[in-house]
């Protein structure tokens, strides 16, 4: 099956926005990259799903490097703006520059890395699969950073969206999983 790029089943997805930082043959660059996981803990692992002819993949091919900064709830623009624009054709980074968005030098590769941003991961490529559409980039965390006190932005159906404590679901009570507990000893396989 096929789907469209902008398919409305495939919107329910909930996701963040990580911004992928690269240096390589078309100079620093700045990509939104909505699919962006975290996927081992040790090794700490994230994997991020560019497509093959996009200048971040072609600066990763070349560097085997790449930050991930996950996009704060104030930084929608940036990630507008990171999806918009090829690194083929605009400079991004200098782009973000004069619009006030800060950088800083990464301890353990050579991209830029983005201030402000919930979470700032340096990456070095351990593997990368072509699945679909898609390459997918495998890196391994050299360094990371995270404010708990910077929410992630959150994207679901073409829309930005804040974390709100105020809207929390809480999680099942003690009393209702202590309930389930007794109900699923009987159905233990042997």
């Amino acid at each position: 099956m096929e789907l469209s790029w902008n398919d409305r089943r495939t919107r329910q997805f909930l996701t963040n926005v990580g911004l992928i930082t690269t240096d390589g043959p078309y100079g620093p660059n700045v990509m939104a990259a909505e699919w962006t996981r975290h996927v081992s803990y040790s090794p700490s692992l994230i994997a991020i799903n560019v497509r093959g002819d996009d200048a971040t993949a072609e600066n990763i091919n070349q560097s085997k490097e790449f930050g991930v900064n996950l996009a704060a709830e104030d930084q929608n623009i940036l990630s507008s703006i990171g999806g918009r624009y090829s690194g083929k054709e605009l400079d991004k980074v200098a782009l973000f520059k004069e619009i006030g968005i800060t950088f800083y030098e990464a301890k353990s590769i050579k991209a830029l890395m983005i201030r402000g941003a919930a979470m700032n991961a340096e990456c070095k490529l351990v593997k990368q699969e072509e699945i679909g559409d898609h390459i997918m980039f495998i890196g391994e965390v050299t360094d990371i950073s995270a404010d708990e006190n910077i929410k992630p932005l959150v994207y679901h159906n073409g829309r930005y969206l804040r974390l709100d404590d105020n809207n929390r679901i809480p999680r099942p009570s003690q009393e209702i999983l202590d309930k389930v507990e007794e109900i699923a000893k009987r159905y233990v396989k042997t």
